[in-house]
């Protein structure tokens, strides 16, 4: 048995704090655990001591716990069901129920059976699948694929397997197919000389594109070491006990610290896989996505191609290998096969760069509207260095901001904390500071029951005038505590979708080489783990819950799941005693703001083609159904653009407003500031939410007294 230390790890944690919504991929790489079986066994047994005694909600290593375990572990090696036959999993399922067992005696068999078994299916596929792709495929055969992998049964034979392939072989080589027919069409539209290819010949050439595209896939496998497989398993026990609780190898440990402090390399976009579907979650400002305006939050990237190669697909593939064929020197192109939340497929160019974390920084603007002035606030983190607390953070930058727009003299501030996915606790207690006198801002639990409530002790206020918070359905942990603060004060009204992520935990990392004393085990890597829950100062959990908005948007995700109550293993919700604090007792036209504003959004022309825009989205999210029909597969592409169409009204909107971006004096402006001013203001001028926020504003100005159809709805 290993051997740890007594002092644990309380008295080392150092917290990263609210961590957001996701880890940055976009700079990993292939997993890297460990070497040998007998290292796996140590790190099986220091994983399952730190959860079970770190973990703010332990589970019990049972039978349940190990049929969980089991079931996502098996989806994570082949959800998509491309090797294992319904034997295999028959045979998985005799260790069910023992998996608990194995874990509490550091027993790795269940996973050295299913790693076995894995290669030997892969090494069967690779034998056949060259044989389904010689003879050409019949697009005129009326057929289909379901790729409903949830309700699906594994195959039972290996003729069935091979049926399955040839069927996602004919779907990608007729996706293939329709390209390189549009393509003859521009050919001969360019050129009328031009001999347009037969379709006999265009199907062998789809068809090759299809057989490269999986030997490209089955090399990156080959690349695949018995480790990374081992890091899968380790991470199907630790999600069990919430989904942000997970394994860092050593290499991911120090990649997870470099995202930290700022800097990382890819395309400027953070991706989420779910569903074997590889999602723009949040795309990065000032990143090359960004000034490329080619990608936004929902488009799933199909495939990944190098300049001069064909495209690989990364649906299947573990999401670290796909960011390795995303990711590359900066200068360089990638081109990506996408699915936009529309259902159009396109291909888009992006230029590699370094993103820098100065693009996330907060910055602001004087909007302009009937003479009046009211001031922007633009807060994509609450970011801070940790290893220099003087260095600029969030609730500096905030403050700044704040004093510049009242020497601007605005009327109200806007906070926007949409797409806002957390950072540091420090500096929501002190931002939450400046709009209310001291008191408190948040609760905190802790793994033993020990509650904290951390309080705002600055009476001085900053901004004390009328406040909106804009928020939507990727607004997560931090930016839950601060709108929940202010919201349980009374002190802003809350602008966005129904609620906010709800995530309402915090995540600590825990440096596994600090709990084993002595030995030549190697570097271990590290763990995060839930260590702590956060309470509205009401009392109320933002776990799962979230925050809801006063006044409710639409959007285009408003009916698709994508919060914390989505994920697996969410922590429940609860609630514990409320703080003693005071509400703010100068909000006099809050409800008539509400009751205005609920009156425009109803009359508002834009926001019904959202809502409408939104049920579309809804409607599709269930079709798992794919046509291998070639007349029917153009009939749905062509429906799906002519629908996609009519909410392209959505992108010609402008609003009245005038915005001025405010600047530091003496601040360095270059043509890269200049592009990237040029793009905000743009931005804003076309987003139709920032127009009600402005309202809103209006609204909690108005003298009441003097307003005679204010008198009326008084």
């Amino acid at each position: 048995m290993v051997k740890f230390t007594l002092k644990f790890f309380f008295m080392r944690l150092v917290k990263f704090i609210v961590v957001g919504v996701y880890v940055l991929l976009l700079t990993g790489g292939s997993s890297s655990i460990l070497d040998n079986p007998d290292k796996d066994k140590l790190l099986i047994e220091v994983i399952a001591y730190v959860m079970q005694r770190g973990h703010y909600n332990p589970k019990q290593i049972n039978d349940e716990f190990s049929e969980h375990v089991f079931k996502n572990y098996i989806e994570g090696i082949d959800g998509q069901h491309r090797f294992f036959l319904q034997s295999d999993i028959n045979t998985f399922k005799r260790n069910e129920r023992e998996i608990d067992d194995q874990i509490n005696v550091a027993d790795v068999s269940f996973f050295n059976l299913t790693y076995d078994r894995l290669i030997y299916r892969m090494n069967q596929v690779k034998e056949f699948y060259g044989e389904l792709l010689d003879d050409p495929f019949d697009f005129a055969v009326k057929d289909s694929i379901n790729l409903n992998f949830e309700e699906l049964a594994y195959a039972r034979t290996l003729n069935g397997l091979k049926n399955l392939w040839r069927k996602r072989f004919k779907l990608s080589t007729l996706e293939y197919f329709s390209d390189l027919v549009n393509q003859e069409k521009l050919e001969k539209e360019k050129d009328s000389t031009y001999k347009i290819k037969s379709e006999i010949v265009l199907e062998e050439e789809a068809r090759s594109k299809t057989r490269e595209n999986i030997e490209s896939y089955f090399e990156i496998f080959d690349e695949v070491d018995r480790k990374d497989w081992f890091s899968i398993y380790v991470n199907a026990i630790t999600l069990e006990f919430d989904p942000h609780s997970n394994y860092f190898a050593p290499d991911d440990k120090e990649k997870f610290d470099q995202n930290i402090s700022g800097k990382f390399e890819g395309i400027g976009a953070r991706l989420q896989k779910k569903d074997q579907e590889v999602k723009i979650i949040e795309v990065i400002v000032g990143g090359p996505v960004w000034k490329a305006k080619v990608l936004e939050v929902g488009d799933i990237i199909l495939k990944v191609a190098q300049e001069g190669q064909d495209g690989v697909e990364i649906g299947p593939m573990r999401l670290s290998d796909a960011v390795k064929l995303i990711k590359g020197p900066k200068g360089t192109k990638v081109f990506l096969t996408i699915k936009r939340v529309s259902g159009v497929i396109e291909e888009v160019i992006i230029n590699r760069d370094v993103v820098e974390l100065e693009e996330s920084y907060a910055k602001s603007s004087v909007i302009s509207k009937n003479g009046k002035s009211y001031g922007l606030i633009e807060l994509p983190k609450f970011y801070i260095d940790f290893k220099d607390q003087k260095s600029r953070n969030a609730a500096s930058d905030v403050k700044k901001e704040l004093e510049s727009l009242k020497s601007k003299n605005v009327k109200g501030v806007i906070l926007d904390l949409r797409n806002n996915g957390g950072g540091s606790l420090k500096t929501v207690v002190d931002i939450t500071g400046y709009f209310i006198d001291q008191g408190p801002v948040v609760q905190v639990k802790s793994t033993g029951g020990k509650k904290d409530v951390l309080y705002d002790e600055d009476p001085s206020i900053v901004w004390d005038g009328s406040l909106v918070i804009m928020v939507n359905e990727f607004s997560a942990s931090a930016s839950e505590i601060l709108a929940a603060a202010l919201q349980d004060y009374k002190r802003a009204i809350i602008l966005g979708s129904k609620q906010t992520f709800g995530k309402g935990t915090v995540q600590n990392v825990i440096d596994l080489n600090q709990i084993i004393s002595g030995g030549t085990h190697g570097d271990l890597g590290a763990v995060k783990l839930t260590t702590d829950k956060f309470y509205r100062i009401n009392g109320g959990s933002t776990q799962l819950e979230g925050v809801r908005s006063d006044i409710i948007v639409k959007n285009q995700y408003s009916y698709i799941d994508m919060g914390e109550k989505d994920q697996e293993n969410p922590l429940a919700w609860d609630s514990i005693e409320p703080a003693t604090f005071n509400q703010w007792k100068d909000q006099t036209n809050f409800h008539f703001a509400l009751s205005q504003s609920t009156n425009r959004l109803k009359e508002n022309p834009y926001i019904q083609l959202v809502e409408k825009k939104a049920r579309r989205i809804e409607a599709q999210r269930d079709d798992f159904t794919y046509t291998l029909n070639y007349e029917d597969y153009i009939s749905e592409l062509e429906a799906v653009k002519k629908t996609s169409e009519k909410f392209n009204v959505l992108k010609d909107y402008k609003s009245e407003l005038t915005f001025e971006w405010i600047t530091e004096p003496g601040a360095h402006i270059d043509e890269v500031v200049k592009e990237r001013k040029a793009r905000w203001i743009e931005a804003l001028q076309k987003d139709f939410y920032i127009a009600e926020a402005v309202s809103i504003l209006e609204d909690l100005n108005i003298n009441l007294d003097n307003n005679p159809l204010a008198q009326v709805k008084k």
